[in-house]
């Protein structure tokens, strides 16, 4: 059974830096795109970052673009997202996914395209 474990959230001051780890486990890692999105109260979940099955392509929203960088290690079937210049507005459940099929721009912003779902691991940023 496949299972993503999240880690790595934290309160941290604006403009400071934090990095998410996304564990992997029960599925064949280096078949699936990797995706991280976020949820803030009150809010739908939105897409943050995806990364392709070797990371040679990656894709970020426009709101973290040149703030966050997505990466994975397929021999420890991890992902990481590192995020700096970290604002208010990032304040959000962060949740990594894992997506089956292929790399189209629309399907890895959404949500229900991914197959696999972590808990979430809380970022609080403070102004």
């Amino acid at each position: 059974q496949a299972q993503l474990v999240e880690s790595g959230g934290g309160l941290v001051q604006a403009g400071g830096s934090l990095r998410l780890s996304c564990a992997a486990s029960g599925l064949t890692f280096s078949s699936y795109i990797m995706g991280w999105f976020r949820q803030a109260p009150g809010k739908e979940r939105e897409f943050v970052a995806s990364i392709s099955w070797t990371g040679s392509i990656t894709y970020y929203a426009d709101s973290v673009k040149g703030r966050f960088t997505i990466s994975r290690d397929n021999a420890k079937n991890s992902v990481y997202v590192q995020m700096s210049s970290l604002k208010p507005e990032d304040t959000a459940v962060y949740y990594c996914a894992a997506r089956s099929e292929g790399w189209t721009l629309v399907a890895l912003r959404t949500e229900r395209s991914y197959n696999y779902w972590g808990q979430g691991t809380q970022v609080t940023v403070s102004s």
